[in-house]
């Protein structure tokens, strides 16, 4: 997709607001797709000049926000468009592809990952297996809830979204059942 200045969006999208033509006549008039310009104006609308600007850093988001979006794209009938806009998201699109990612590994595939090469140490491995043994007596607790919270919630969204994969499977074998029953009755009164 082409890249598009602050300054011609938002000369679409006043022009758009004031009524000079939908979506599809800009598109004629001024070039880009109808598709952007109406993702231009959804975004106006919802978060003022800030929704038409690139932004020049990517904005993190922490693990838990987005295992909390995806959670709740799963669990209801939402819109990426929408769920962003609720969330404060200005690109819809990076919510699909923490979906894609969620369904494709699970959570972990959302947790963010550390750049470069790993370090390698020239510690015998005896010593790091001790020293991890040692950790391990050491963080009980806290650490050992927050990992047993984690698994919980990892849990929930995997069972929500195999009930949804379920549902969805008996929907279309009662269809598959539906046109068969319906094709046989039709073949049956045409003999």
């Amino acid at each position: 997709m082409a890249k598009y200045s602050y300054e011609f969006k938002k000369k679409i999208v006043d022009a758009y607001l004031r009524g000079e033509g939908g979506y599809k006549y800009l598109s004629s008039v001024y070039g880009p797709h109808k598709k952007d310009i109406q993702k231009w104006v959804n975004n106006y609308q919802s978060f003022g000049d800030e929704g038409l600007m690139r932004s020049r850093q990517q904005k993190k988001y922490s693990f838990k926000k987005k295992l909390s979006v995806v959670e709740f794209y799963l669990s209801n009938e939402i819109s990426y468009q929408e769920l962003a806009i609720q969330e404060g998201i200005t690109n819809p699109s990076m919510i699909a592809l923490w979906v894609n990612r969620f369904r494709a590994a699970g959570p972990d595939a959302l947790k963010p990952h550390k750049k470069g090469r790993k370090k390698t140490l020239d510690k015998p491995k005896i010593e790091s297996q001790t020293q991890q043994t040692e950790e391990r007596a050491v963080d009980t607790s806290a650490e050992h809830v927050k990992e047993l919270e984690d698994e919980l919630l990892k849990l929930r969204i995997e069972n929500a979204f195999l009930k949804e994969l379920r549902r969805l499977r008996l929907e279309d074998e009662a269809k598959m059942r539906e046109r068969r029953s319906s094709s046989t009755a039709s073949e049956e009164n045409s003999n």
